[in-house]
């Protein structure tokens, strides 16, 4: 179990603080009036699918002796107006071009089972792209 505190600070904007000790602070996008200055909770969302998705393969990565080290992942938050909710994740990851073809497959498997995918709503379309470069 891990232990999450939010506080929240006024102008549509909250402190997180991780049992751990490290903060954030979230704010409401612009368009809801809030300043926009920081990562709002849905952005968090979108963030956490992309850090699971490259977190997770790479642990499968680790495993078989495969660097994936520079490997990015890039996630477009689409937001459904009525009502407000998040609507696509769609994701790109990019992977070093040196890993073997024999390998691909059970790392793309490992991204799409990250638990943060798992756990969208199946209203949430989230598709992952793999790209070698």
């Amino acid at each position: 179990m891990v232990q999450i505190s939010a506080r929240y600070a006024g102008n549509k904007k909250c402190d997180l603080t991780h049992q751990e000790g490290v903060t954030l602070r979230t704010d409401a996008p612009k368009d809801i009036g809030g300043d926009a200055t920081a990562f709002s909770p849905t952005d968090l969302v979108a963030a956490g699918l992309a850090a699971c998705i490259l977190t997770t393969l790479a642990m499968v990565a680790e495993r078989h002796g495969i660097d994936v080290t520079g490997a990015t992942a890039h996630v477009e938050k689409h937001m459904n107006p009525s009502p407000r909710r998040l609507g696509r994740l769609p994701v790109t990851v990019t992977l070093p071009a040196s890993i073997p073809q024999e390998h691909r497959e059970r790392l793309e498997k490992a991204g799409h089972a990250c638990p943060v995918h798992a756990s969208l709503h199946p209203d949430v379309e989230s598709p992952i792209v793999y790209i070698y470069r």
